[in-house]
């Protein structure tokens, strides 16, 4: 490997301060309980204003397809123009988004917008909305690393990521709370929260390292590199398995212990926060600790992942599917984390940027594929999602036990 890994940091910090870490964990949080409200109040939401099924998912699937494709820009575009304005542009992105998209409901509603047209300008609205939320991401991740030796690096980016675990414990909670006040108040609560986690930002974090001055743009990265590949295709892999069984689930558990529609909302709302809480469990207390090889973790995360699904697909218990969500995110928790330090860590300071924007895009990759496959296969033959999910699995944790001369052997 000709390149030279980024073990020290760009800003010549040991570690990031608290402040900034904690301005950079709220900037990520209020983006991630932004969509846990639109992943709980958008299937009602869409329903009550003539939105089918298929046109609601496939308002989600767009959406993650477009975050994939320009995440890796704005991770590019952050080593040009620094951390700090991308991460703005992101917030920004999100607030101006979810108030459009709450205005366009509200029109809806009032019937003054309807049928292919209202799918058409909610598609517009939840892509472009989609396009700049997903500078947020690989900014913070990309500062981060900046202000980071390599000894903290996972520790660091697992409390970072620990910002999307809260999220997705809070979310479906406030979304239904907030939602007392009505199905479009949960838009209005999450454009309010990003504007004012971007003013906190703007006025409190420091502007990071400065762009280097250069005649040449930084090294466009891709998913093949060769000392990047095994951490980011084990994360798409373990998100396409994840959001295979999470688009599932709640047909799952219906069918499975013949819950009413009501039932089953809340029994998947259960199911999901236990797996964030052990998501955040393991970043918090394992990742944050860990000090070995960060591909060493993402094996970890992987069995687990791939041990949770057997589970729940072999088995049809309440007890089971809890099980298998604990494990599940579990692994995820260990996964995501390792990944980004993993990433980080194989490239040189020029090249933080854009690995940050890749590492950010592979879980919205993942959900790309998934959800529609998953359901597909559902459809077809109710085993199938599961199984399908698993083999997808053992190719991941397959593929991260392959020796690799570019792996990263130390923290230190």
């Amino acid at each position: 490997m000709t390149d030279t890994v980024a073990t020290g940091s760009l800003a010549g910090t040991e570690r990031l301060d608290r402040q900034s870490l904690s301005l950079l964990f709220i900037g990520l949080f209020a983006t991630a309980i932004g969509q846990a409200f639109v992943f709980a109040i958008l299937p009602p939401l869409g329903r009550s204003v003539g939105l089918d099924e298929v046109r609601i998912t496939a308002i989600i699937s767009t959406s993650a397809l477009i975050f994939t494709l320009v995440a890796p820009f704005w991770g590019r575009f952050s080593d040009q123009i620094g951390r700090k304005p991308v991460i703005l542009i992101g917030l920004m992105g999100y607030c101006i988004g979810s108030l459009a998209f709450a205005v366009l409901f509200s029109l809806a509603g009032d019937g003054a917008i309807t049928g292919l047209t209202l799918f058409i300008v909610a598609l517009i609205i939840r892509s472009l909305q989609a396009a700049t939320m997903s500078a947020t991401s690989p900014g913070c991740t990309a500062y981060a690393a900046d202000h980071t030796v390599a000894r903290f690096r996972i520790k660091t980016l697992a409390r970072l990521s620990s910002a999307n675990s809260i999220g997705m414990i809070m979310g479906p909670v406030m979304a239904g709370l907030v939602a007392g006040l009505g199905l479009l108040a949960p838009l209005v609560v999450a454009s309010f929260m990003s504007g004012l986690a971007a003013v906190i930002i703007g006025l409190k974090l420091s502007k990071g390292v400065k762009p280097r001055a250069t005649q040449t743009r930084p090294r466009r990265l891709g998913y093949f590199d060769a000392r990047l590949r095994v951490y980011l295709f084990s994360a798409i892999g373990a998100f396409t398995g994840f959001a295979m069984v999470q688009q599932t689930l709640a047909f799952r558990l219906q069918d499975v212990l013949n819950l009413s529609g009501i039932e089953t909302a809340q029994y998947t709302g259960w199911a999901m926060m236990v797996s964030a809480a052990s998501s955040l469990f393991m970043q918090i207390v394992i990742a944050q600790r860990y000090a070995g090889p960060a591909i060493q973790l993402v094996r970890w995360g992987g069995g687990l992942l791939l041990v949770g699904t057997v589970i729940i697909s072999a088995l049809d218990s309440w007890g089971a599917v809890l099980t298998s969500m604990v494990l599940i995110g579990a692994g995820l928790g260990l996964l995501m984390p390792a990944v980004a330090a993993g990433a980080s860590l194989a490239v040189g300071a020029e090249e933080q940027g854009s690995v940050s924007g890749l590492v950010s895009a592979c879980p919205a990759a993942g959900f790309v594929l998934g959800p529609i496959s998953g359901g597909f296969l559902y459809q077809y033959y109710q085993p199938a999602a599961g199984w399908g999910a698993v083999l997808i699995l053992l190719i991941v944790f397959a593929m991260t036990l392959r020796p690799r001369k570019d792996t990263v052997l130390s923290q230190t």
